[in-house]
């Protein structure tokens, strides 16, 4: 991976889903989003977010952004 696109951001979708008893499924339903986009979000592949999309996320899910996604620059991409 190019040195720019190296960052420590770790994205935390899994847990909070799990935490809400929802399915990415069912997210997506709710979201308006299709489940293969929330899948790379989840699964760290996505390289950018658009704030209306982690709002709607937010909203749904009840949360906060730092609930979904954390900075750790001393670990390197998964």
């Amino acid at each position: 991976m190019p040195e720019e696109e190296l960052h420590g951001i770790r994205i935390h979708l899994d847990q909070v889903l799990a935490e809400r008893g929802m399915t990415l499924t069912e997210l997506s339903a709710r979201v308006g989003i299709t489940v293969v986009n929330l899948s790379v979000l989840k699964n760290g592949r996505a390289k950018a977010i658009r704030f209306s999309t982690l709002s709607r996320i937010c909203d749904v899910l009840h949360c906060q952004p730092g609930d979904l996604i954390t900075h750790d620059p001393t670990q390197p991409p998964a």
